[in-house]
């Protein structure tokens, strides 16, 4: 027996209107079942495969701010899809907390309307021991975004190990 991979994560949230429009129309993710009647919402990146990858349900107890998780991270196929979500971003007025490589991936940190940390990133074919985590700018050309990642990298004495 073994787990296969995470198929969702959930988040008790305070206005569902306003996460399930931040999460369907910043993020981009479809609603593939709701019911306003027990206040909740099913959404996912890729319907035709995964019903669901967050569920979002009025209830929510802790105070904004209070911290409930980590982050959800969300897997983008390219750079141009990451420097996107940058310019989505500014012009939403979503909270960004940093612009990063961690030298295996380039991300974005941000939060949702009600501080919940996500973050938008591409995967980059090579294993760097981790944490490694260091800001960058994403509103610069592609080649000066990949150009500064690995002088990061190499600046910051990340640790490789080999891609199993």
């Amino acid at each position: 027996m073994a787990i296969t991979g995470l198929g969702h994560t959930g988040l008790w949230v305070y206005d569902l209107a306003t996460m399930r429009r931040f999460y369907e129309h910043v993020m981009g993710l479809s609603v593939t079942d709701a019911d306003d009647e027990l206040g909740i919402v099913f959404l996912s990146a890729r319907p035709e495969q995964e019903h669901h990858e967050l569920v979002l349900q009025s209830g929510r107890t802790a105070p904004i701010g209070v911290k409930q998780q980590h982050q959800i991270s969300w897997r983008v196929q390219s750079l141009d899809d990451l420097r996107n979500f940058h310019h989505r971003f500014e012009t939403e007025g979503v909270t960004v907390q940093q612009e990063v490589t961690h030298g295996n991936a380039l991300g974005i940190y941000f939060f949702d309307p009600e501080g919940n940390r996500n973050e938008v990133y591409l995967r980059i074919d090579r294993d760097v021991r981790q944490p490694f985590r260091k800001s960058i700018d994403f509103g610069r050309s592609p080649e000066e975004i990949y150009a500064e990642a690995e002088r990061l990298l190499t600046d910051g004495g990340a640790a490789y190990r080999p891609v199993a």
